[in-house]
């Protein structure tokens, strides 16, 4: 069974450390700061046996260079219609990875919006979704198109209520600002400000977070609630017919008002 350990990075960066219990040896995901994830590993006295990356932003991938420089022979998974040096793994939709030194198999699942090739690594109970969605949020669009991130979402948004949900940013309390002005009368969410503010006081992560939670607070994932379609529609000053355009208007009331 997986041990999954946040290493933080930058400001808000999560890298995620995958191990097993009695073995010596660890994958990582998303590395964009080698000398934090070296220094955990020497800790732990742990062998690194893999990366896995979900998408080309120098804060997931700065690190592979002195990874690899320490473990020249590993490999490094990563989305192929994007140029990421170190890369040696390209993957694709629907393609397996499974961990070297382990039985543990992931799923790979195309997610572009964030950009182009935007890659997602899912095992059940378990999603490492990079800048896709975040914890009552989603990445911003820089590369493709509304329809295709909502589209993304929607793919996610279709697994399994128990999936924990890793991403790569501890973005949720400033996220839930914005859930506020979409849904201020949603239960679950106010629930969940609270909690999270005392996680937050604490000095804790609040990620992973499941899914279950995401598709009752995140506005990100509710584009077909009654609540959510008319608040976009409120802000576009439109009638909003398709998922894609709620989104839309979501994604641009937040880019434009709020962040």
């Amino acid at each position: 069974m997986l041990q999954i350990t946040a290493i933080p990075a930058f400001s808000d960066n999560y890298q995620w450390l995958l191990e097993e219990a009695d073995t010596a040896f660890a994958w990582v995901v998303d590395p964009g700061d080698a000398n934090s994830i070296l220094q955990v590993l020497k800790k732990k006295q742990k062998s690194l046996k893999a990366i896995l990356i979900t998408h080309h932003h120098w804060d997931h991938v700065d690190g592979i260079a002195k990874l690899l420089a320490h473990y020249p022979n590993i490999p490094v998974f990563g989305p192929q219609q994007e140029s990421i040096a170190g890369l040696n793994r390209p993957l694709q939709q629907g393609e397996q990875v499974q961990l070297p030194e382990s039985q543990q198999v992931f799923t790979v699942l195309d997610t572009p919006g964030h950009t182009l090739g935007h890659i997602t690594y899912y095992t059940p109970g378990l999603l490492f979704c990079g800048d896709t969605l975040f914890a009552c949020g989603c990445g911003r669009v820089f590369e493709g198109t509304m329809a295709q991130m909502q589209q993304s979402l929607a793919k996610l948004r279709d697994l399994p209520d128990e999936t924990l949900v890793y991403c790569a940013h501890e973005y949720t309390l400033d996220n839930i600002g914005f859930a506020k002005w979409v849904e201020p009368d949603n239960a679950d969410l106010l629930t969940r400000e609270i909690s999270v503010q005392e996680q937050r006081k604490q000095g804790k992560a609040t990620v992973p977070s499941l899914l279950s939670l995401e598709k009752q607070t995140n506005p990100f994932l509710r584009f077909d609630k009654s609540s959510v379609i008319q608040a976009a529609e409120s802000y576009a000053g439109k009638a909003l017919n398709r998922p894609a355009e709620v989104f839309a208007a979501l994604r641009q009331w937040k880019d434009r008002e709020y962040d």
